[in-house]
């Protein structure tokens, strides 16, 4: 181990020093870099970054509604307590899992629709100027989406990367096809841990842009 050990703090140093390298920074602004680098580092992946799509406004709107205390919604425990739950609320953000609740177990049976689906209809009245992270449920990213388009307020910024097989490349295709504020990773990966780290990187940029206004874009 000896030969490998690095001190812990110079572990994530390290680890984005070396992620800096496989990353075309003409490529992405300099704030989405910082989500750009959050991927990667937490997937192990460079590849994944030839699937993932920033709507223009995605940054700037996500960091504004933070800033504004927005809720921030995620369709499962999972993303909901990798959170940084100091800096959100720090801003007053709320973190709500869609899940959660009695409520929605019984209304998902009866309407033969997934737990995630059903949560998303539960707060459908709340969405507008928040902050949406699905990491994990295609049916909530899809549902969501059926409630935008049925009239209901839209998310600040949809971070919709569900992951697996059935729905998840079809419901972040439809995602990347809407003048939506969104971060998408095209493709059947994803999963809660990358919601995490995005939202965890905007959180940071607010941070940022609270002692630096320049920094906001």
């Amino acid at each position: 181990m000896g030969r490998y050990g690095l001190a812990p703090e110079d572990i994530e140093a390290k680890s984005f020093e070396i992620i800096g390298t496989l990353i075309s920074e003409t490529r992405y602004s300099e704030n989405e870099i910082q989500i750009v680098k959050r991927i990667v580092h937490t997937t192990g992946d460079p590849e994944i970054l030839e699937h993932l799509r920033f709507h223009p406004q995605a940054i700037s709107s996500g960091v504004g509604a933070i800033k504004a205390g927005a809720s921030i919604y995620s369709d499962v425990k999972m993303a909901a307590v990798g959170i940084n739950r100091q800096l959100a609320g720090g801003f007053g953000c709320r973190i709500v899992c869609l899940i959660d609740g009695v409520q929605v177990a019984e209304e998902a049976p009866g309407r033969s629709i997934t737990r995630a689906a059903a949560g998303v209809r539960r707060f459908s009245k709340e969405f507008g100027g928040s902050v949406v992270a699905i990491g994990n449920a295609p049916t909530a990213l899809f549902a969501l989406l059926d409630l935008i388009d049925g009239g209901h307020p839209a998310p600040a910024l949809i971070v919709g990367v569900p992951v697996g097989f059935v729905g998840a490349a079809e419901s972040k295709a439809e995602l990347s096809r809407r003048d939506l504020p969104h971060i998408t990773i095209l493709g059947t990966r994803g999963g809660s841990a990358i919601a995490t780290a995005v939202v965890n990187a905007l959180l940071r940029l607010a941070v940022a842009a609270r002692k630096d206004p320049r920094k906001d874009q």
